[in-house]
């Protein structure tokens, strides 16, 4: 099961390094969209500090999903998936790989530039730490939920749009913790409370979210 997990894997990064313009769009759009609302809203520094948290996360969620449709495509396209859905190891593995390289080519890079989304919005040292913290919590959380949407979906006409219905609902709990634990840092308090709950979501995700995938992908390749 592992060496299927890191053979996939490996796999799969040396196909996002091939098609780096896609690899790079959702951090791209993640960026352009950040970059609007401060435009939108106007300077006032305390405006901005105050919508910062909840807007990076939105933007978040939406760069995840912007990619997280083409998760499996291509693979069920030419046949390649049901060849590994067919090897004697665990589908698991492989949805694992998959979410796992989503995660490393879209929620990594949104961590490397939050930085710069926090200058945006006049945050803090105090709550670009609470922000960063929480993005590495909750950005596993909607690569793994985008995966089961993915195999949901996989073949469906508009397949897109209902991914979208069917992973939003499961994310909210995930964003409102993400942004609250920010507003919580700004206001003098403790965020503790928040980073638990976000981190019993990622680990209910991961026992849960593979296991669901895999038997998804069974389904929708029979």
């Amino acid at each position: 099961m592992r060496e299927v997990f890191l053979t996939v894997l490996m796999r799969d990064l040396k196909l996002a390094s091939r098609r780096r313009i896609d690899s790079l769009l959702p951090l791209v759009f993640f960026l352009v969209a950040i970059s609007l609302f401060p435009l939108g809203v106007g300077p006032e520094p305390q405006t901005l500090r105050d919508i910062g948290p909840g807007i990076v996360w939105v933007c978040a969620l939406l760069a995840s999903m912007l990619s997280v449709n083409t998760l499996f495509a291509g693979d069920h396209a030419d046949g390649s998936l049901e060849q590994m859905l067919l090897a004697p190891q665990p589908a698991i593995a492989v949805a694992a790989a998959k979410c796992t390289v989503h995660w490393l080519v879209s929620g990594l890079p949104l961590l490397v530039a939050s930085p710069v989304v926090a200058l945006m919005f006049g945050m803090s040292p105090r709550a670009l730490g609470a922000l960063e913290f929480g993005l590495l919590l909750g950005t596993p959380i909607l690569s793994l939920l985008g995966g089961l949407g993915a195999a949901l979906t996989l073949g469906l006409r508009s397949g897109g749009m209902l991914l979208i219905l069917i992973v939003l609902p499961l994310t909210m709990p995930a964003l409102i913790f993400g942004a609250g634990a920010v507003g919580t840092v700004e206001a003098g308090q403790s965020a503790a409370g928040h980073f638990s709950l976000l981190g019993a979501l990622l680990i209910a995700t991961l026992i849960g979210a593979p296991w669901a995938t895999a038997a998804a992908l069974r389904i929708s390749t029979e």
